[in-house]
């Protein structure tokens, strides 16, 4: 199916063919004509399917077609991080370069003087993360009285990230008659039940569960002391020539211990989390696509969003506690055909998580046994096998 065949109009069908786009996802397969037709959806669906271009492109659609268009934020895309903002609306001027529509994007962590001087010149759609959003409506420059599609992205990230109540602030302001677009990578009750209070008979989008996105990257597992990691991570790193790669820690203070290690070894590095300036992580985020850093080093939140194509390389320095998240995270290698690896270090405090981990994917994850850190504790029978002694020098195949 080509993205003619969607009901699409020529003036985005020609920005998207600009984009270099001729297929849709099966996202936006499902997705662009249900949206069209004006119905609320519940997306389940990761990041890295397309969910951008298959709320974006309707939503262009719909509000462009309108024969007299009044002043006033037409659409809202709420989403929990500002990296996720900031691409979300590159995709709508991208794609909506021909269609006259007005949008700005509105995040925390800097100046708010350009945002509400874009809001003042007027805004068709507008991209916000809560916080801001929450402080610039108190502030009298933002009036959602008119506002006609609502799309709450990566629900699920706005729970983990403490967002929700601010959330359910932002939807008491909406107009009670409007269109909703919910989408979630995983439905907790607690988000199901945001989901069924917003949407009036939505249709159901599902794409990519689980163990589908994971059979088609390579999975390796070290067995490694906790304080061994960094000495294994700059080994792999420099001697096996890996090349770029995303490093994922579970907290911020982790991920800027990574990074002073390998600038020590005269690894180009640097970390995105919350505790970072929007321009640290956003440079960083550039240095490491154009090749001036080898290893961008990542918390879950702050990662959430990132689109890095042709990405070969994720390493777990730490597992996640949630497994769906061990899923996010190496789905962001392998995308568009490409190869992918996804080595993950284990030591006799995550064990567990890695047993929730196996059981998701329905797989076990290869061991190598190969490498010159390895375990010298305890490992239980039922959750890891223990390491042999035989060499396999031969673990990352090409």
């Amino acid at each position: 199916m080509a993205f003619n065949n969607l009901g699409i109009i020529d003036s985005i069908l020609k920005a998207v063919a600009d984009e270099g786009y001729t297929t849709p996802t099966p996202i936006q397969q499902q997705a662009i004509p249900l949206v069209l037709q004006g119905r609320d959806l519940l997306g389940c669906a990761q990041t890295g399917t397309g969910k951008t271009a298959a709320f974006s492109i309707p939503i262009l659609q719909l509000l462009s077609q309108h024969k007299q268009r009044k002043p006033g934020i037409k659409a809202l895309i709420l989403t929990p991080t500002r990296e996720l903002a900031i691409q979300i609306n590159e995709s709508i001027a991208a794609y909506g370069k021909f269609t006259g529509l007005r949008h700005t994007v509105i995040f925390g962590g800097v100046s708010q003087l350009h945002q509400t001087n874009a809001l003042k010149r007027g805004v068709d759609i507008l991209v916000a993360t809560p916080g801001r959003l929450l402080d610039l409506i108190n502030q009298k420059y933002i009036d959602l009285r008119k506002l006609e599609i609502f799309v709450l992205d990566e629900a699920d990230r706005m729970l983990d990230m403490g967002f929700i109540h601010d959330v359910k602030k932002i939807i008491a302001l909406l107009p009670a008659k409007r269109q909703t677009l919910f989408f979630s990578a995983t439905m907790p009750p607690e988000i199901q039940k945001l989901a069924d209070s917003l949407l009036t008979k939505p249709a159901l989008v599902e794409v990519t569960p689980p163990s589908s996105t994971v059979d088609k990257i390579e999975q390796r597992l070290f067995l490694t002391n906790k304080t061994d990691k960094g000495k294994l991570l700059l080994h792999l790193l420099k001697d096996r020539k890996i090349g770029s790669a995303l490093v994922f820690t579970r907290t911020k203070h982790g991920a800027d211990r990574v990074v002073k290690q390998l600038l020590r070894e005269k690894v180009k590095a640097a970390a995105i989390h919350g505790n970072k300036s929007q321009n640290a992580r956003q440079n960083a985020l550039n240095d490491f696509k154009s090749g001036k850093l080898q290893v961008l080093v990542a918390t879950d939140i702050a990662a959430r969003g990132i689109d890095i194509d042709e990405l070969a390389n994720v390493f777990n320095y730490d597992l996640p506690n949630i497994p769906e998240t061990y899923v996010h995270r190496i789905g962001r290698t392998g995308r568009a055909g490409n190869s992918g690896l996804a080595m993950s270090f284990v030591d006799g405090e995550t064990l567990k998580e890695l047993k929730d981990i196996e059981k998701l994917i329905g797989k076990k994850i290869p061991v190598v046994e190969d490498h010159p850190y390895p375990f010298e504790g305890v490992m239980k029978e039922e959750a890891i096998p223990k390491p042999k002694k035989k060499s396999n020098r031969n673990w990352r195949r090409r």
